[in-house]
């Protein structure tokens, strides 16, 4: 018999986790049917959730024994969610989604086959269109992976999602990979494995609210470019050599024109917009340094990636009278 854990990171997701259970248990059964040798578990993980997502969960436990979750003290994020998921599933095989239904549970048959069949280490979906989309926002998201894979030596495809399923082999890797700041698509790419891409349409969210807002997918683009490239210290320091060079040349111009003309130095005004020109410059070079020194005093902490205040191990412990 061999195992295949489903992570499920949640956060506020009350009203969707009725439906996906519904799908994900339906295709479960299919799964079954042409492998028979095939368990599962559902392993929800409870993102510090406000609602009562937590609850609709022990629900769900409640009638079906394959169902874990580890509930967070507060909400620590999708990636933190994502690293408990895989750190707790028991499975031979895990696939992470999402409980908004915006990764088809219906792939999964065709995930399953390319990594126990094909033999692949694991298979990932990507989307290929952005339909629902916000215009900006599709056209701000290709426009960072474009960027990304110019900084980065990771390989990171457009439209990825966080819909994957691996080996233990693979998923092990990323558990091991225990650094605080954490971007998974990221991760993923820098890993490695053999990995085989399953493509499929945008498909919009069963029930809820998304929880990305512009300015949060922005910080996390921003975690990807500073967590797996040094590309843009590079860029720093060329900005520094430029504007040295620049400034080289215009105190040759101004001798030149003094000595063959005898024209006076003047425009102050000009002096000012250089000058503030300059700051600027400097003090975007300073705020690049500083996000990574940033990253790096946050490491040095070693802080938890998260903290559990309740799993469902505990509710058998308390029953077992452990």
């Amino acid at each position: 018999m061999s195992l295949l854990s489903v992570i499920v990171p949640c956060y506020n997701e009350q009203e969707a986790i009725p439906f996906f259970y519904e799908a994900i248990t339906e295709t479960a059964a299919g799964i079954s049917k042409t492998r028979p040798e095939m368990e599962f578990e559902f392993l929800f993980i409870d993102d510090g959730s406000s609602d009562d997502t937590l609850s609709t969960i022990e629900g769900l436990r409640e009638k079906d024994s394959r169902v874990r979750f580890v509930s967070f003290s507060r909400n620590f994020g999708k990636e933190a969610a994502l690293y408990a998921g895989l750190k707790n599933a028991k499975g031979d095989y895990a696939v992470t989604m999402d409980a908004d239904m915006q990764d088809p549970p219906a792939l999964l048959p065709e995930l399953c086959k390319a990594v126990i069949d094909e033999g692949y280490d694991s298979a990932a979906t990507r989307r290929v269109t952005r339909k629902g989309e916000p215009i900006i926002r599709s056209f701000f998201a290709r426009s960072f992976y474009r960027l990304i894979n110019r900084m980065s030596s990771a390989d990171i495809v457009d439209g990825a999602r966080d819909y994957r399923i691996m080996t233990r082999k693979m998923y092990s890797s990323i558990v091991e990979m225990k650094e605080y700041n954490r971007f998974t698509k990221g991760i993923y790419g820098w890993i490695g494995f053999n990995t085989k891409w399953i493509e499929f349409e945008n498909v919009e969210r069963i029930a809820g609210e998304t929880k990305w807002s512009f300015w949060k997918l922005f910080g996390y683009a921003m975690e990807g470019i500073i967590g797996f490239s040094t590309a843009p210290l590079s860029m720093a320091t060329w900005f520094g050599i430029l504007m040295a060079m620049v400034s080289f040349l215009g105190i040759i111009f101004i001798i030149v024109k003094k000595l063959v003309y005898g024209d006076p130095t003047s425009g102050w005004s000009s002096l000012v917009c250089i000058m503030l020109l300059i700051a600027g410059i400097q003090l975007f070079c300073i705020g690049i340094m500083g996000q990574y020194l940033a990253k790096t005093y946050l490491e040095t902490k070693r802080r938890p990636i998260y903290i559990a205040r309740k799993t469902s191990e505990d509710e058998r412990s308390e029953r077992d009278g452990g």
